[in-house]
């Protein structure tokens, strides 16, 4: 049964690898993957990390991910432990209906929704702020409003679905301690600040852990969804730059550098998050 999923992921995942040697190549496209190109060794690196477009890029994807993954867990937490303390349990399951929806939208069709509701002629966010006296914000093309956008965006979208790890773990929390907080004359938030929270501390240490190996990945999808060329000051990250110097430039040299050193950062970060969580934590992954 494994032999289907082992095969995908060796075509999809670990095949496209030998591509790797281009970063270090003047790739010419006509003549072939396995054709005489022309070697430069560290030239295209030497190139990316002397532009001040790469040092943009980087402050710009650090910036988004690192936002998306802090207010990501914010939110998902209070959530979960709300919705833990919701006793009625139609009204429950249909709030969590409701937020796990979005998740499984595409960014292709939300990214053409928030275009139309954040248009700052006639989109429903600036109508209501025009009716009650203020003045439209141009949500998608201001480069200080736009990063803020891309992270609140991806919050709702994706929030509520992070809930269901949380709750499981809540879930699982022995009843015989809240009991006797009770009888101990415990409040509700005593109990959510001193059994709830300190028993999903591993699930959150787990999760933050392995959302850091991807800090690089700040949501290309969204972002080619969302964005212009008015917003690339703030708005533009490595995977939207990879994408339009592979695709549009055709500079697939430089493009496979740029994504063989995002790889190799990303690589080094889970690693450090993986000795992080177990020391001081007390948490092994594995």
């Amino acid at each position: 049964m494994l032999i289907p999923a082992l095969v995908s992921l060796f075509i999809f995942q670990y095949l496209p690898m030998g591509g790797i040697v281009i970063a270090f190549q003047k790739f010419i496209p006509a003549k072939g993957l396995f054709g005489a190109q022309k070697w430069v060794g560290l030239a295209n690196f030497e190139f990316i990390f002397g532009l001040q477009k790469f040092r943009e890029l980087l402050r710009n994807t650090l910036f988004i991910a690192t936002a998306k993954i802090v207010l990501n867990l914010i939110a998902s937490v209070g959530a979960s432990l709300i919705l833990n303390e919701i006793r009625q349990k139609y009204v429950k399951r249909g709030i969590q209906t409701l937020i796990y929806l979005p998740h499984f939208i595409s960014w292709v069709i939300l990214g053409s929704i928030f275009r139309d509701i954040l248009s700052p002629s006639a989109g429903l966010v600036n109508t209501i702020i025009a009716a009650l006296g203020g003045t439209p914000v141009y949500f998608l093309g201001d480069e200080k409003i736009f990063p803020w956008t891309v992270i609140i965006s991806d919050i709702w979208k994706n929030f509520g679905y992070n809930t269901i790890v949380y709750l499981a773990a809540i879930s699982n929390i022995d009843p015989a301690l809240y009991e006797a907080a009770e009888v101990d004359g415990a409040k509700r938030y005593q109990r959510v600040l001193h059994i709830t929270l300190p028993e999903l501390r591993s699930m959150i240490v787990l999760l933050t852990t392995l959302a850091l190996g991807g800090i690089l990945n700040a949501g290309q999808e969204q972002i080619l969804t969302m964005y212009s060329p008015s917003v690339y000051s703030t708005g533009d990250i490595i995977d939207t730059y990879v994408y339009r110097m592979a695709m549009q430039d055709a500079q697939y040299s430089i493009s496979t550098a740029v994504g063989l050193f995002k790889s190799v950062i990303s690589m080094l970060l889970i690693v450090t998050s993986y000795w992080l969580a177990y020391k001081f934590a007390d948490y092994s992954i594995f």
